[in-house]
């Protein structure tokens, strides 16, 4: 018999309404007063009505695990780190995990040794908050066949051996994935781009229904196996499943300094790392495109972001920039110009400014510059990067606003969005529910007009509405 959605206000109009929705669609948007007519209802209480809420960027699998891990973000040095998972619950000879480490400023460095010492014996496997880095103990090496003199690794051999860990049995984490979807429905979540490293198409065929859309990302060593199967980006392969783009890897992180940058990092001279160099990057992606796969370039370091914008000058399509950190000045306007998404997650901002500050020092006016890439009218979507942040889109919209997550003054005020860009940066570029439109809705129990950046992590969320359905209702 369809919905009503009593009272609400109309995003950032200050309109109050009713809301009906039938057969996914919002079917009208009427002065309050509709009459039920049998329709289930929900009392807005005049909190504010959006388009739902999208998370473009997140890897659900280490997402679903990482809520599982011990926590180390507290962790001031690699020898504390090993301290606090020495404290942990361990069952021997089970692998134990933990995640999100910042080791970018730590005076010492991770070492197998360390997690040796703190836990004789025990597989450990620790990961780094950007996934760019994974610390493995001397008993965790064994079981994945390694060895290595440090235990640690980066990038591609992080990525790789990341996969090869031990892991519950498929039932589990596909109940743990689908867990972490209805915690994204319950934070007026209603689509996401699953980025992880791994068959997404087939493992989301598998599960069961999810709570949100889900955009499933296709891996670079999957990208001839996709075009055999007859798949193109959007796509649809399953209830609400789709086909993402294809995800390429440009250079590494800030946190592990393999960014890709015009400039050395401090006390070297070392730029970064440079994973896909241009030449041979182009013939797989002019391949991707001529089998309809969409395009997602991984770019943080400033130079890497320019050979990401070069290429997609080279092919004349536009496509997507995942994350987008540091910028030249001659490559803002590029963006608009070329028809290329920057997919940025604002929640890393306030994590990394101290890195940042050190790392590119005299650089920062341009890093994390959403500003200054609205201003010059590039499309800016916010994701999450999960579990690199939380999955949730209110806390990267809190970051766009203040640049700030704590006590402090924000981090270059100036690359400050207002609120009501920031949210339309999350909803898929409108913030407003009009007659007619796809009812995939949020329904935050507050009027967000006006509505201090201190208070936006904490809304309460009332509804959740993915194609008329309730996935969420407080």
């Amino acid at each position: 018999m369809g919905l009503l959605l009593r009272d609400v206000t109309i995003g950032f109009t200050g309109r109050r309404a009713d809301v009906r929705v039938e057969g996914g669609r919002v079917t009208a948007v009427e002065p309050t007063g509709l009459p039920g007519d049998g329709a289930e209802v929900v009392d807005g209480r005049g909190g504010t009505l959006l388009p739902g809420l999208v998370d473009a960027h997140a890897h659900l699998l280490q997402w679903a695990s990482s809520r599982r891990r011990v926590p180390l973000a507290t962790a001031r040095s690699a020898t504390h780190a090993a301290e606090l998972i020495a404290s942990a619950d361990a069952t021997p000879g089970v692998l134990l995990q933990g995640a999100n480490f910042h080791p970018a400023l730590w005076p010492d460095r991770p070492d197998k040794a360390l997690l040796d010492r703190a836990l004789p014996g025990q597989p450990v496997a620790l990961f780094s908050n950007d996934l760019h880095t994974l610390w493995l103990s001397s008993a965790a090496m064994r079981m994945v066949n390694v060895d290595h003199p440090t235990g640690v690794f980066v990038e591609d051999q992080c990525m790789a051996l990341t996969a090869t860990l031990p892991k519950p049995s498929t039932e589990v984490t596909d109940r743990w994935v689908l867990e972490a979807t209805e915690a994204a429905a319950a934070r007026g979540v209603t689509t996401i781009a699953d980025y992880e490293y791994a068959d997404t198409v087939t493992d989301w065929r598998r599960r069961a229904t999810p709570a949100t859309r889900i955009r499933c990302v296709v891996a670079r060593f999957l990208l001839d196996e996709t075009i055999a199967r007859g798949l193109r980006t959007g796509d649809p392969v399953g209830e609400r499943l789709t086909v993402g783009p294809l995800k390429i890897f440009m250079d590494g992180s800030l946190n592990t300094r393999t960014a890709y940058c015009h400039d050395h990092y401090p006390d070297s001279a070392y730029d970064g790392e440079l994973l896909a160099p241009l030449d041979e990057l182009l013939p797989v992606l002019r391949g991707a495109v001529a089998g309809g796969i969409g395009l997602a370039l991984h770019a943080i370091g400033d130079r890497a972001n320019t050979l990401a914008l070069d290429a997609f000058e080279a092919l004349g399509v536009g496509g997507r920039v995942e994350h987008a950190q540091l910028l030249a000045p001659g490559d803002l306007p590029r963006f608009a110009r070329l028809g290329v998404v920057a997919g940025v997650q604002p929640a890393h901002q306030p994590d990394d400014r101290d890195a940042a500050d050190h790392h590119w020092a005299g650089r920062t006016d341009r890093a994390f510059a959403y500003r200054a890439l609205h201003d010059a009218g590039a499309t800016l979507e916010f994701g999450s990067d999960a579990p690199v942040a939380p999955l949730d889109p209110w806390d990267g919209i809190a970051s766009a606003v203040s640049r700030t997550d704590d006590d402090r003054p924000g981090w270059h005020p100036e690359q400050a969005l207002t609120l009501a860009t920031a949210v339309a940066a999350s909803t898929g570029g409108d913030a407003t529910v009009r007659e007619g439109g796809p009812a995939d809705l949020v329904l935050v129990g507050r009027d967000i007009t006006g509505l201090p950046p201190s208070e936006l992590r904490d809304l309460p969320i009332l509804a959740t509405v993915l194609g008329g359905d309730l996935t969420h209702r407080a």
